[in-house]
């Protein structure tokens, strides 16, 4: 009697849908409807595409040199020129990201002929709205380097930005120091130019998305919100690193960046703590728009974990008045303005400041003069 019953209900319910299936197909006519199923159906098909895209796992793009072969060589720039429309018609989202073998500083050449000595660039049809300057602290990384141009070069085109790209290379072989390069990277990029954009920018980091601006905003700005690294999630709150950016009036309200963190880590958080004790906040971009892939690699040699970093930390709310901009040392070695950017060689010496101390010098002469005179002891060999 159960089973009975059962199948009744079952023939009831298909019934009842079959009806229902009917009506609808017959309300508006048979095509529309139809139609209208279709639509959903496709709809659900392409929802799996867009949802992996959401979590990272199979996110493509365009070729980020797609919108730039109709663009004019000859700057055009009088007083007649128009300004930029204040959303660039060439921004096309996300970029497909890739490392191929074989890449050329010549080839990257070729492929930006708008960009002229010394990494410059400006939109040859209309006055731009913003100036930014890229500054990327460097040592022995020539092979990101290369990526890094191949596609910051047209992703800041195709924004209509006037941009330099400068890098600040850290000359000898002594301990990296980021932030100190960094500061030495403003003072010397707003010496050439009253940029008002700066974007402090690691070599190993390529953005994913065109729509994230390098443009300031209000307050200080945290680019690198997603990271192929971090699962393309903000690893913590108050992270700062990779790339960011800053008004000039920004980074003098905050007194620029630590000038004492010698090694990898620390320095993002003293940042990004600055930012706070300067009575300012952190914006960031989605994390669907600030997108960036990481070039992988090892832990550099002179770049070893900064073992001090937490102690320093614990004392950025009484020392970041004291070390910054107000206080960074450093010399320029030289200044080369390349066809892709300017490259700035500094020396910012050691923990122990520019110059060795006095003691130092004298303990080294000595050393070589024992040195010298063991050598000269040394018998003759026949």
């Amino acid at each position: 009697m159960v089973t009975l019953q059962s199948k009744w209900r079952f023939l009831f319910m298909l019934l009842g849908i079959q009806l229902v299936v009917m009506a609808l197909l017959s309300r508006e006519g048979y095509h529309k409807r139809v139609s209208y199923f279709i639509r959903i159906f496709r709809k659900g098909e392409a929802a799996g595409p867009l949802l992996r895209n959401r979590t990272g796992a199979a996110f493509s793009g365009g070729d980020v040199y797609a919108n730039l072969s109709h663009l004019s060589k000859g700057h055009g720039h009088g007083d007649e020129m128009p300004y930029c429309p204040k959303t660039s018609p060439l921004i096309g989202g996300p970029i497909h990201v890739s490392f191929p073998s074989g890449l050329t500083l010549a080839e990257v050449q070729r492929k930006n002929p708008l960009v002229v000595r010394g990494g410059r660039y400006r939109p040859p049809d209309c006055e731009a709205r913003h100036k930014t300057a890229i500054v990327i602290p460097h040592r022995h990384r020539e092979h990101h380097l290369k990526f890094l141009l191949y596609y910051l070069h047209p992703f800041l085109q195709r924004q209509q930005l006037s941009y330099g790209i400068y890098v600040i290379h850290q000359a000898g072989n002594y301990t990296f120091n980021r932030a100190k390069l960094m500061n030495a990277g403003f003072r010397e990029a707003m010496r050439e130019e009253d940029w008002d954009c700066l974007f402090f920018h690691d070599v190993d980091l390529i953005p994913e998305d065109d729509r994230n601006l390098y443009v300031c905003d209000a307050n200080p700005k945290h680019a690198a919100i997603a990271m192929d690294k971090f699962g393309y999630k903000l690893p913590y709150k108050m992270y700062f690193g990779g790339v960011s950016a800053l008004s000039p009036l920004h980074y003098l309200k905050m007194n620029g960046f630590p000038n004492n963190y010698w090694g990898w880590g620390g320095e993002d958080d003293d940042i990004g703590v600055r930012v706070s004790l300067a009575g300012m906040f952190i914006s960031r971009p989605s994390l669907k728009v600030g997108r960036y892939k990481m070039i992988k690699h090892k832990l550099d040699k002179g770049n070893d974990v900064n073992p001090k970093r937490f102690n320093m930390l614990a004392k950025t709310r009484q020392t970041w008045k004291m070390d910054g901009m107000n206080t960074v040392e450093y010399e320029v070695v030289s200044r080369d303005y390349l066809p892709l950017y300017t490259n700035i060689t500094v020396n910012i010496g050691t923990e122990s400041g520019l110059r060795p101390p006095a003691q130092t010098l004298k303990a080294a002469e000595k050393a070589a003069a024992k040195s010298s005179a063991k050598l000269q002891e040394k018998p003759a060999v026949n």
